[in-house]
């Protein structure tokens, strides 16, 4: 049994202790002073949110936010006195300090590049000597030569069984998906998206962060993505098949947007949760979550690098997001997330001085310790766990690993794969997917008309045009961000052929959905020797990592790399 699978059990007993919070002192109350920011006050019980927002009332708040499934509410009060106050009142679990209000817009964003993902973009495009461009295969899209992704699950040969089914609903939990996107628009259900989040132009210290807000009252629209992940993320899974662009592992299923992610790729608290319940609520069959909960890579009880109030925010995180990730299991939603892009082994983390990473330049380092530390929502429970490879199955020298949380492995790109060969440190070792027009124009790879800028070029940004002029963007990306939307999209196959159809849904126990991905997924032994090091490319030691495990579950491949193919022909033998 996995540790995190043991968590999901052990959690419930260990919060069930700290119920009874003590009655109100009678002592005076603090007094309440200084500027409004944002606090997450956790109800005991996930039934208590009624009492803990006329608690938050009571102790000088307002509440602006409020998830009745989980018991999270999120108040805005003075940043003085409030969490004594409220910390008072009977059935609240915790109460921490998560961000300010009120922000002024700004004249230009900044660039928050992820190092991992956006490594190689100022790579040449070109291809090496000799490449040969791939025949198109019946259903295959112009652009999916590029995609040996596609090709490495299977999901080319897949398309002989299903496509996937339309009543089949895939949540994005992510910073957004471009709806109107060419290759996204045919398969996106607009009606069912949500954005959970609100831009914040600036941090509390007048950092810029996400920048100035693109629509009036700083809400974006539920088909719009100003970062450019999510709608990378969503290409991957369900780009439809059209003769145009690229197309996804399940081109045929519906894209939701549950947007939790700011502009930035900062994900907190409040968004999160809100989306997990909602793709319950919603009848969501998978959701992808390529990300982190901030401001924290590892949440710890009680870790004495932090302070009193950073401690009880870590608290409220796991406990929040265990009640969230239960409640969607319990809805029938497989929940696929990305195992993490800090090469290491979860089951013994490195220290980490990234955190907390929110505002910038506040973290400090700290130890962590495997009983007590989480990073979320990959140690989260009922998360099918995925690790990245390079197109040679290797896997990417930047991919967690280990036998704790990693369920199967997937295609995330490995720009420095191929080590000896003419492929190594080029673009068509990572992935290629769908990029919206707003991020291409605003990081300078395209023009205002539409056209590759010389950046962009060098970005190896790729452009499709169709006959009526409607033209669709791509860019490559590297990750287990790229690896997991490629098994969510072959749990979106599984549901398709072996879920329980009902007028216009389909259900499949998420439980049944994980046996059959982890079944069918292709065996792959440990490497030879299992201590493999990434020196020659570049890396420095903390990148080396050992292999432990068979073939039939290592913490390299856990259970193998997913096999579309064989999960559409073969899975009924795992049910």
């Amino acid at each position: 049994m996995r540790r995190k699978t043991a968590l999901a059990v052990a959690v419930l007993p260990l919060y069930a202790t700290l119920t009874a919070v003590a009655a109100p002192a009678a002592s005076a109350l603090p007094a309440l002073s200084g500027k409004t920011v944002e606090y997450s006050v956790l109800a005991s019980d996930a039934s208590g949110t009624a009492a803990i927002e006329a608690a938050a009332r009571a102790a000088g708040g307002t509440v602006v936010a409020s998830n009745k499934a989980v018991g999270l509410i999120t108040v805005s009060a003075p940043e003085k006195g409030f969490t004594e106050r409220v910390s008072r009142s009977r059935g609240v679990f915790a109460a921490s300090r998560t961000r300010p209000v009120g922000y002024a817009p700004k004249a230009a964003p900044a660039p928050r590049p992820d190092a991992v993902e956006k490594e190689g973009a100022g790579a040449s495009n070109k291809a090496p000597a000799g490449q040969q461009k791939a025949a198109k295969t019946a259903g295959m899209d112009p652009l999916d030569d590029k995609l040996w992704g596609l090709t490495s699950v299977r999901a080319d040969l897949a398309r002989t069984r299903t496509i996937g089914d339309k009543r089949v609903k895939v949540g994005i939990l992510d910073t957004g998906v471009d709806g109107n996107h060419p290759d996204i628009k045919p398969n996106f259900d607009k009606a069912l998206s949500r954005n959970f989040v609100r831009d914040m132009p600036f941090d509390e210290l007048g950092q810029v962060f996400d920048g100035p807000c693109e629509f009036r009252g700083c809400v974006d629209p539920s088909d719009w993505d100003d970062n450019g992940h999510g709608t990378h993320v969503a290409g991957t899974i369900a780009a439809a098949a059209d003769g145009f662009g690229v197309s996804g592992v399940a081109p045929g299923v519906t894209i939701v947007s549950i947007r939790g992610g700011q502009d930035s790729g900062t994900f907190f608290l409040q968004s999160v949760v809100d989306a997990m319940t909602y793709s319950g609520d919603a009848g969501l069959d998978v959701v992808n979550m390529s990300f982190f909960t901030d401001p924290w890579l590892y949440n710890c009880d009680n870790n004495p690098a932090d302070t009193p109030e950073q401690q009880a925010q870590q608290r409220t995180i796991k406990t929040a997001t265990f009640r969230a990730m239960n409640y969607a299991y319990q809805h029938g939603v497989t929940q696929v997330v990305s195992l993490g892009n800090q090469h290491s082994d979860l089951g013994a983390p490195q220290p980490d001085a990234s955190s907390p990473n929110f505002p910038a330049g506040t973290a400090h380092p700290r130890q962590i310790d495997n009983a007590t530390c989480l990073s979320l929502p990959i140690e989260g429970p009922h998360s099918i766990g995925v690790s990245a490879l390079g197109p040679t199955g290797k896997k990417a020298d930047y991919s967690n690993y280990g036998l704790e949380q990693i369920s199967v492995s997937a295609p995330g790109g490995f720009f420095r794969d191929g080590f000896g060969t003419r492929w190594y440190r080029t673009l068509e070792n990572e992935i290629l997917s769908t990029m919206p027009r707003n991020v291409a124009l605003a990081a300078g790879l395209i023009d205002a008309a539409g056209n590759i800028t010389p950046a962009g070029v060098t970005a190896g940004i790729q452009k499709a045009t169709k006959p009526d002029g409607t033209v669709g963007f791509y860019q490559w990306l590297q990750g287990t961000s790229m690896a997991s939307p490629h098994a969510a999209g072959v749990a979106a196959l599984i549901v398709s052929q072996y879920g329980k159809y009902s007028g216009g849904q389909v259900t499949m126990n998420p439980d049944r959905v994980q046996k059959v991905i982890e079944g069918t997924a292709f065996k792959t032994p440990c490497p030879t020797p299992r201590t493999v090091d990434y020196l020659k490319e570049g890396r420095d030691a903390s990148f080396t990592a050992t292999c432990e495990g068979d073939v039939q579950f290592n913490g390299f491949y856990g259970h193998g790399q997913v096999d579309a193919y064989a999960a559409v022909t073969r899975g009924a033998e795992f049910l």
